[in-house]
């Protein structure tokens, strides 16, 4: 299968007004990243590197968010709205520079598998011409039949034009097709727009290809796979497919879930085997997640490194920049951002640390903050190994706190702290005996005459 090339041209040139959207339907969002980067992911996975991306709306938009995946991409404008067969034929000159293979997929199908493609890139090694990605829905009523007959595929009979004989077949288009590269524009060429709509359908290429003696087969392929996203409602559906998805492939792989449906991964989730997972977890960009940490419940992580049998939350927010190393701990509300969190150091709660480095086995108090920004410039705090800062404490960066140095409760820190030092940043306490009566007296009096006024 790799000695053979390919060429996908995905059509990504619908409006979807039924989006009530100003953004293209392709580039709104599953997991975090755009429909129609779902399918270049899927595409590219089944050896379809080269892309013929057809446009429309947005078209310079649409093609970053397929090169973000592959570079190897030619766009393609499709001026008009003539039918399937005239989009993929506005990738002429793609398809003309000579494939093995031709793939063509719809940009609104996030959903298609990399192992459907492929299924239909080895039917075509094995000789077939023209194949067709069929599917079974549960319910038949308004697809198109795939008309088989030994092993061939004859036609693709619209509902409307079916017999009673053929609406009972099962198998429907699912119009996703693989051509062999040599002849794909010739059939392509030869679809006319002969039909009550005037328009050039690609399910002509079939009894063309048959006509002619071609060898047209079909394959039947999950459901989920030629799922089009047309609506908000289908573009939420189809997230909590690709979902389910994930989570089973997550602890097939060995993570454990306690809640599975409470926990959300992006696209580039990576959690190796033996983490825990606790109910209520949001997966933003860029998050992994190594072997043993346990992530407790009501977290939520982006651009964040989580290492080996580390500990988080819960109700624990890990921010871009955020490195938990082996065995480290950060706790209950709190926020970790542009951060590293060294071995075994600890930050249990109610704590920001922002642009700072906590050395090995350090222990940093309940409501200890580390203030980076002084509102035009964010600076660093380094804190060093077995180094405890007491609750309440605010770290002025930029700030360096030595190995093994002690913080105070309560204190503010502006100067750097040598290491195996003591260091108090707070006002010395004063007891003032009797003064509580005199201010409650002071204070009703005031209260009296605001209500008197």
């Amino acid at each position: 299968m790799t000695s053979r090339s390919c060429l996908t041209v995905i059509l990504a040139a619908g409006e979807g007004t039924r989006m009530k959207s100003e953004l293209p339907k392709v580039l709104h969002m599953i997991a975090g990243l755009p429909i129609v980067a779902h399918v270049a992911k899927a595409v590219t996975g089944a050896g379809g590197s080269d892309i013929a991306l057809v446009v429309g709306k947005g078209a310079e938009k649409v093609e970053a968010a397929v090169r973000a995946i592959a570079p190897n991409v030619t766009v393609h404008e499709q001026t008009e709205r003539l039918g399937t067969a005239h989009a993929v034929l506005a990738a002429r000159d793609a398809i003309a520079r000579g494939y093995d293979d031709v793939l063509v997929v719809f940009g609104d199908t996030p959903l298609i598998e990399t192992a459907a493609l492929a299924q239909a890139r080895a039917k075509l090694a094995d000789g077939a011409d023209v194949v067709v990605m069929g599917f079974r829905p549960a319910g038949p009523n308004g697809y198109g039949r795939l008309i088989e007959k030994d092993g061939r595929l004859m036609a693709i009979r619209e509902e409307k034009d079916a017999s009673a004989e053929e609406k009972q077949i099962g198998l429907c288009n699912g119009g996703l097709m693989a051509l062999r590269g040599k002849s794909a524009l010739s059939l392509l060429d030869r679809i006319t727009n002969n039909n009550a709509n005037g328009e050039y359908y690609l399910t002509d290429v079939v009894e063309i290809a048959n006509a002619g003696g071609q060898s047209v087969v079909a394959i039947e392929i999950s459901p989920d796979n030629v799922i089009g996203i047309n609506t908000r409602a289908e573009l939420a559906e189809a997230e909590a497919i690709w979902q389910n998805r994930m989570r089973r492939d997550m602890m097939m792989a060995g993570v454990t879930m306690h809640a599975p449906e409470t926990v959300f991964f992006s696209h580039d989730t990576l959690v190796e085997s033996d983490a825990i997972l606790e109910p209520n977890i949001v997966f933003g960009p860029g998050v992994t997640v190594a072997r043993g940490a346990v992530i407790h419940a009501f977290c939520y992580f982006e651009g964040a490194k989580i290492g080996a049998n580390a500990n988080v939350g819960p109700f624990a927010r890990l921010r871009p920049g955020a490195d938990l190393a082996e065995k480290s701990k950060v706790g209950n509300f709190v926020e970790v951002k542009n951060a590293v969190v060294g071995i075994g150091a600890k930050v249990n709660h109610l704590t920001y640390i922002g642009d700072a480095t906590i050395g090995a086995a350090a222990n940093i108090g309940a409501g200890a903050i580390t203030c980076n920004y002084d509102g035009y410039n964010k600076h660093l705090t380094e804190i060093g190994a077995n180094v405890f800062v007491g609750s309440n404490t605010s770290l002025v960066a930029p700030v360096k706190i030595g190995d093994n140095a002690y913080v105070a409760s309560g204190s503010v820190i502006t100067a750097n702290v040598p290491a195996d030092a003591l260091a108090f940043g707070r006002a010395r306490q004063e007891i003032k005996e009797g003064r509580a009566i005199e201010l409650r007296a002071r204070y009703a009096a005031a209260k009296l005459a605001k209500k008197a006024d």
